[in-house]
């Protein structure tokens, strides 16, 4: 993948959700799993500026990872994006 996400050997990517709000992106959470750690990856798109990467957010295991993206996509969704996966 091209962009701000970080490409490492033996990592291996759970998934990537995607939130737009009127069709323009306002954030992409990827979370990507080590082996012996997950982390969750973030890009912020500002209506105004340039891109922020936040975090990373570093979890023990997928289930934590997965319950703090699924957080952020309610709130998003709450905000009014629309959220895809990709």
């Amino acid at each position: 993948m091209t962009g701000l996400f970080r490409e490492q050997a033996g990592a291996r990517e759970l998934f990537m959700r995607h939130a737009k709000r009127e069709g323009r992106s306002v954030a992409r959470l990827r979370a990507v799993d080590y082996g012996d750690s997950c982390v969750v990856e973030a890009e912020v798109y500002p209506a105004h500026g340039d891109t922020v990467q936040p975090g990373p957010y570093t979890f023990a295991d997928a289930r934590q990872a997965t319950a703090f993206v699924t957080e952020a996509v309610e709130s998003l969704m709450y905000l009014g994006c629309d959220v895809y996966a990709e």
